[in-house]
Order: structure tokens, then C-alpha cells, then sequence
């Protein structure tokens, strides 16, 4: 199973004004670092819409567990994997390091869509493209 490490610097503008993380943060941080799972497979965003006629992934369910917090000029490392595919849906897995501890689990249920014909603007799901299965497994 492919897991990514991403590092994040906690900057000002990424805490409350108790000084640390305001935690509708940690789930940019996790959209970014799923981004990054298809990078590392070599899908950036924009190509790999392109190259699926795909709309996207969207968030239909999202979960974290806050354990430690983090200040602004921290380093953390976000390590996330894909530990569940569906037919048209996958799962992903964050977990967020802070000096070698778990301060934060994320989890996400994203379902990838294509755009729907019969709704002007819409999107429906799409069955996940096997050559991204394969490039998931085999790197």
C-alpha cells in the first residue's frame, strides 16, 4: 500500500488566536497531502482530470480525531495512503506527526464523478479508472 509523506510548516495564518492550529485547517492540509497520492503515482490534478474526463473526487465523508495540537512555526509531517478502493469511491488515511507523536488521524470517503449530461452543471459518480488501480499498486 502507497503511503506519502508530506511535511507542513504551521504558519500565522493557520491558527486561532489562541495561537494554534484552528482545526478546519487540518482538513486543507489532508486535501492537499490526497492530492499528493496521485502526484506520487503520476497524476498531477489537472492531467489526471484531463486524462479521465473526470470532475473530481469530492468529500462525501470526513472524520479526524485531534490528539495534540500544533503551533504556529512547527513542522509536522502528514503520512496518508489509500487503504480502501470502491467501485466508485476510496478511502484515505492521514495520520499527522508531531515530533514522532500522533497529533492528529484524518479520515476521508471521496467519491470520484464525472459530469452529468443531464443536469446542466452537474455530477454523478463514475466507476474509478483501473489504470489508476494499477498504477496504485504497482507504483
Amino acid at each position: 500500500m502507497l503511503t506519502v509523506c508530506r511535511r507542513q510548516r504551521i504558519e500565522w495564518g493557520d491558527c486561532d488566536p489562541a495561537g494554534i492550529v484552528y482545526f478546519p485547517r487540518y482538513f486543507e492540509y489532508f486535501d492537499i497531502s490526497t492530492v499528493g497520492l496521485f502526484e506520487a503515482v503520476g497524476y498531477r490534478k489537472p492531467e489526471l482530470l484531463k486524462a479521465f474526463d473526470c470532475a473530481g473526487f469530492p468529500v462525501v465523508d470526513v472524520r479526524a480525531n485531534f490528539i495534540r495540537p500544533s503551533a504556529f512555526g512547527e513542522d509536522v509531517e502528514i503520512y496518508s495512503t489509500i487503504p480502501e478502493w470502491g467501485r466508485s469511491s476510496f478511502k484515505v488515511h492521514h495520520r499527522l506527526m508531531k515530533a514522532g507523536q500522533l497529533a492528529v488521524e484524518g479520515f476521508e470517503t471521496r467519491v470520484w464523478v464525472g459530469h452529468d449530461a443531464s443536469r446542466p452543471g452537474g455530477i454523478a459518480a463514475r466507476p474509478l479508472p483501473v489504470e489508476l488501480f494499477e498504477r496504485f499498486r504497482h507504483g
